[in-house]
């Protein structure tokens, strides 16, 4: 008993208290370990978040140069836009859109660049800064696009590369003349504009559909105008592939026009702040690509007169 209480050796050749101290030793060790790892991803995640910030910023400033709030109205017609980002980290993509008021009629730009990240947003600058001066210098829509065929093929020889013919963008170049009454397209290998009426939707497609931009030197005439008529009341949506290829949790893909019914008649900014919330939702609030569209609605010239009538008290 005296060589126990004195601490001579025992449990196999180990001191007495050899055990407990031993445990003890391992929670300390662990629970450093453990406040370690902590404060390192404490750390890790303070930077992540200001990273995160950072980009966000950034991005915040390219999309105001790049995808700057149309006017809600030019002429007789009710503008309205929507941009909406898949990224988490960013909120600017290769999906853009424009619209110019010209001595030709109000142009409007649709488009969707190849490929995602730096690129595609240095394309899409580089697309819609010749757009936004050639739109004012081209009386012929065909002509129009013929430029900006030209423009998208002269950036992707001077990135050079093995994937030039890979570079390429959807677009499609619209104008309303000052008049209304008239749509003109020019499709670019693009999701087909919708037209909207009071009482239906219908796909402006009449099948002459031409490459995307970049792709057009492949055909000799790549670039046919088509014109529709457009009423007082009407609206016209352009959209990018990311509306019709948003999916529900069983995959299918979205409806655009049979859901563009059931909201019924609304002006732009109701209208594409509805189809805002039925994509988040109908997608599960998971958008797995950019999306983009444009509005425009044509207003009867009374109606006009109406609103800008100075009011008298």
């Amino acid at each position: 008993m005296e060589a126990v209480l004195a601490g001579t050796p025992c449990c196999a050749g180990r001191p007495v208290g050899y055990l407990w101290d031993r445990h003890y030793v391992a929670d300390y060790v662990c629970t450093a370990l453990v406040g370690a790892l902590g404060t390192i991803l404490a750390a890790h995640r303070i930077r992540r978040e200001r990273t995160l910030a950072d980009v966000r910023f950034v991005a915040e400033i390219a999309q105001r140069v790049l995808l700057r709030p149309l006017p809600q109205r030019i002429g007789n017609l009710r503008l309205e836009s929507l941009y909406l980002s898949a990224a988490a980290e960013a909120r600017i993509g290769g999906d853009l859109y424009e619209a110019v008021p010209t001595a030709f009629g109000v142009r409007l730009l649709i488009g969707d660049v190849r490929g995602k990240g730096l690129l595609a947003v240095e394309t899409a600058a580089a697309l819609l800064g010749a757009f936004r001066e050639a739109a004012h210098d081209e009386p012929d829509l065909a002509a129009l696009a013929l430029r900006m065929e030209r423009s998208m093929t002269r950036r992707a020889e001077h990135l050079g590369g093995s994937e030039i013919g890979e570079r390429f963008v959807t677009a499609i170049f619209a104008e309303i003349p000052a008049d209304g009454r008239v749509i003109r397209v020019v499709n670019c290998g693009h999701p087909p504009p919708l037209l909207i009426r009071v009482d239906d939707v219908l796909e402006l497609d009449n099948g002459s559909s031409g490459p995307p931009l970049n792709l057009g030197v492949l055909l000799p005439d790549p670039h046919h105008v088509d014109s529709y008529p457009f009423e007082p009341g009407e609206q016209l949506l352009l959209y990018t592939d990311g509306v019709t290829e948003t999916r529900d949790a069983s995959g299918t893909f979205y409806p655009l026009a049979q859901r563009l019914r059931s909201f019924g008649p609304l002006p732009p900014h109701e209208l594409l702040e509805r189809l805002h919330h039925d994509l988040l939702e109908y997608s599960g609030d998971n958008l797995q690509d950019d999306t983009a569209a444009l509005a425009a609605c044509l207003v009867a010239d009374d109606w006009i007169r109406a609103v800008d009538k100075p009011h008298t008290s």
